[in-house]
């Protein structure tokens, strides 16, 4: 598993790799009860600090992408996928919510909103 650190993302260090983590779970290269690496061999290979690995893997068990086991590790938890999708949809959701506030302040309204999403729905 590869992960790149961008020093120039607004992202946090944590956020970029909690996010690329996810990433690989919903591409299927990390699958369900895969051991992920060990927060300091992480840190060692990112030149990070082992507090910045152990808040991604924090954030990444808390949402329930991965499991802890003391003493054993960190592994890809089960039903990901599912959970992949819903906070997909939710960040499709904001992304939307923006674009209608940003067609209302422009004087677009709803039917030509429309269009234009069946337009790029009819592009893909």
């Amino acid at each position: 598993m590869d992960i790149i650190i961008s020093n120039g993302s607004s992202k946090p260090i944590y956020e970029q790799i909690a996010e690329q983590i996810k990433s690989a779970i919903a591409n299927g290269t990390l699958s369900e009860g895969e051991p992920l690496p060990s927060i300091r061999a992480l840190a060692s290979d990112l030149r990070i600090s082992v507090i910045t690995t152990k808040r991604a893997y924090a954030e990444l068990e808390e949402a329930g992408f991965i499991d802890t086991v003391q003493g054993k590790g960190s592994f890809v938890a089960g039903g990901n996928l599912e959970l992949l999708r819903e906070e997909r949809l939710r960040q499709i959701e904001g992304l939307l919510r923006k674009a209608v506030t940003e067609a209302r302040a422009a004087g677009i309204f709803d039917a030509e909103l429309r269009d234009t999403l069946d337009v790029l729905l009819d592009e893909e």
